[in-house]
Order: structure tokens, then C-alpha cells, then sequence
């Protein structure tokens, strides 16, 4: 799991992965950098980002201001903001662009496929059509990956460890993108070993999980799991923890990017009914 202190070590090696004609060239002008970040600019987690990747391009020889500038933008979990600022970014003619997400990286390769880009946390950039392989990434992008989908299943035997009763487990997926939809399969693979009978939940929208997970959560022995893409599900993260700390016995795990007021596991046994968003305010 990326937890905050990985995150940020990920970004301090983002300035590593810079092409050699960039760095080389440092004391001949002032370099410019694009980051495209996920998160918004108030988020707790931002100040941490922005210092440590400041530290990680002072550590080989950049210093802000004196030979590197960064021009920052700041997404805040939206999808039409990445795409708005990517096409902003890449008018700045940066030598870089730093990229958070798979999501921000598709929306850099739509404005340019010249532009050289380093991104970090991305699940599966091949499977994504970002880079042609690991190995020899190809075309205009390279970076980190952050998410193996067989790590699905472990999600599920993990979940079994903790609460051996469990025998109906909830998937809160985007089945519209790999991160989503690799991980439900790999959760798949692995259920009948489990005994475990699996119900995928979409996160089109917070009345879809809502009704997802009130149908679901009547059971005592329920569990829920959430996986990829932060994009789609991290949005919605507050709701489910809520609907599915009110049901009457839930198992919850999830893998994500950070921790906000929840653990990676919450086990809960409130006895209460499913209350609806009003309620949750």
C-alpha cells in the first residue's frame, strides 16, 4: 500500500527519472517544470508534496529559482480540471511535466504527445495505453508504478484474515477503467478458493453507491472492498465509509494513495440502518 511518507519519497524520485538531456544541460538556463497535481491546493498532504519534491531536485543540483522554476496546478480529484490544466500547462513549453495520477497523465498525452512526462502512483500504465511497456516505455512518458492488480486478491485474503466469517463481499469499483476493473478481476480469481460470494458496486455517481451499498448491507457477515482508481472511488471515500460504518456489521478495506480519518481497516458493528446522504451531512 502507498502510504503518505511513500508517496512523498516517490515524488522526491520523479526528479531522478528526468530525461539525461534535460539535466545535463542545467547551468546553460533557467529549466522550467509542470506539475499536475491530483490533490487540491488546501489539502493537508500539499505542503509536504511541494517541499518534497523541492527537496529531491535540490538534492541533484536544482534549486527553485536559481536554475528550475515550477509552474503547479492543482486538480482536486477532477477530472475536467486535469484536463483543463494539462492544456495549460503544456502551453508553458515546460522542459517536464510531473504527473499524480493515470488519469492526469492521459490528459497530458492528449494536449502533447512531445512534451516529456514523469509520472508517479499510476496502476498499470500499460494497460492504460500510457506507455507500451514497462521496460521500453515508448513515446513521451515514464514513471512509477504504483499498484500491481493481483494485489486484489490479497485485498481478499487479507480481508478473510481479519474476519474468517465473512461470505459476501461488496467491490466498490470504476468498471470503466483498468485500475477498476483489473482489480475486481483479480479479486475474482481468487473468491471461489475463499468460499466468498462477490458483488460489484460502480461509482458513476453518490446515489449509485448508496444504493449499492444499502442493497447489499443486510447481512451479518458482509465485507467491503475498495479498489482503483483514486480518481474515480477517493472522491466518494467519505460516503462509503459512513453508509458502510452504519450497516448493521461491516468488515471495510480499502487501498488507497493516503489516510484521511479512517484506518485501512474499519471493522464496525453499530447495529444501525443504512441512513441516507441527508443524514450523513
Amino acid at each position: 500500500m502507498i502510504r503518505r511518507r511513500e508517496f512523498v519519497t516517490l515524488l522526491i524520485g520523479a526528479a531522478a527519472a528526468w530525461p539525461r538531456a534535460v539535466r545535463a544541460q542545467q547551468p546553460k538556463r533557467m529549466r522550467r517544470v509542470g506539475a499536475l497535481m491530483y490533490f487540491a491546493a488546501d489539502d493537508p498532504l500539499a505542503p509536504a508534496l511541494v517541499s518534497a519534491f523541492a527537496q529531491g531536485l535540490q538534492e541533484r543540483g536544482w534549486a527553485i529559482g536559481e536554475n528550475v522554476r515550477i509552474d503547479y496546478r492543482w486538480g482536486a480529484s477532477d477530472l475536467e480540471r486535469f484536463r483543463r490544466y494539462a492544456a495549460e500547462l503544456v502551453a508553458l513549453a515546460p522542459d517536464v511535466i510531473l504527473a499524480t495520477a493515470a488519469s492526469i497523465v492521459a490528459a497530458l498525452q492528449q494536449a502533447s504527445r512531445s512534451l516529456p512526462i514523469v509520472f508517479v502512483t499510476t496502476i498499470d500504465p500499460v494497460g492504460s495505453g500510457l506507455v507500451a511497456s514497462l521496460a521500453r516505455p515508448g513515446g513521451n512518458a515514464t514513471g512509477f508504478t504504483s499498484f500491481e492488480f493481483s494485489l486484489g486478491g490479497k485485498l481478499l485474503e487479507l480481508l478473510k484474515e481479519i474476519a474468517p466469517g465473512v461470505m459476501r463481499v461488496a467491490v466498490i469499483r470504476d468498471p470503466f477503467v483498468p485500475a477498476g476493473s483489473g482489480g475486481f478481476a483479480a479479486i475474482q480469481t481468487v473468491a471461489p478458493s475463499f468460499g466468498v460470494e462477490l458483488t460489484p458496486i460502480g461509482v458513476g455517481d453518490a446515489d449509485e453507491i448508496e444504493r449499492g451499498i444499502a442493497a447489499f448491507a443486510h447481512g451479518s457477515n458482509d465485507g467491503l472492498i475498495m479498489v482503483g482508481p483514486p480518481s474515480s472511488v477517493q472522491v466518494h471515500t467519505d460516503l462509503i465509509v459512513n453508509l458502510a460504518a452504519a450497516s448493521v456489521a461491516c468488515h471495510l478495506l480499502r487501498y488507497s494513495l493516503r489516510h484521511r480519518r479512517w484506518p485501512d481497516l474499519l471493522r464496525c458493528r453499530s447495529g444501525r440502518p443504512v441512513p441516507s446522504r441527508s443524514r450523513l451531512r
